[in-house]
């Protein structure tokens, strides 16, 4: 590896990001989940501490999803033969997200449905 300056360090992550949203739909459909949650908690004056839990769990899941990604990636680049292993390895990243994204929804319910609960009955 050569050494990168700061600004290239910051825009290979940043397309490495913008590949994940490219070429994986999950990672898409986060984006459009934190999209609404971000017009939700604008809507709804959430917390700033509510605001920072809600940050936090997005960055949760994103984070996940892309090592994920990069997981995918190196073992699809290591073998392109079926191994058991390779797809053992793979399920547990996607079980990681998953773990993330249900968390997500729970913090996501428990900060928005009580604000909701209000407005709506």
């Amino acid at each position: 590896m050569f050494n990168r300056t700061l600004k290239e360090s910051f825009q290979a992550a940043l397309a490495g990001i913008i590949h994940c949203l490219r070429t994986q739909r999950n990672m898409r459909i986060h984006f459009i989940a934190t999209l609404l949650v971000i017009v939700l908690a604008a809507k709804l004056g959430v917390s700033k501490t509510e605001g920072l839990l809600l940050l936090l769990t997005i960055a949760m899941v994103w984070v996940c999803e892309i090592f994920n990604t990069a997981l995918e990636i190196a073992i699809d680049m290591y073998t392109s033969t079926f191994h058991p292993l390779a797809r053992i390895a793979k399920n547990v990243a996607a079980g990681a997200v998953l773990v993330a994204a249900m968390a997500a929804v729970i913090m996501g319910i428990a900060i928005f449905y009580p604000k909701l609960k209000v407005l709506l009955f």
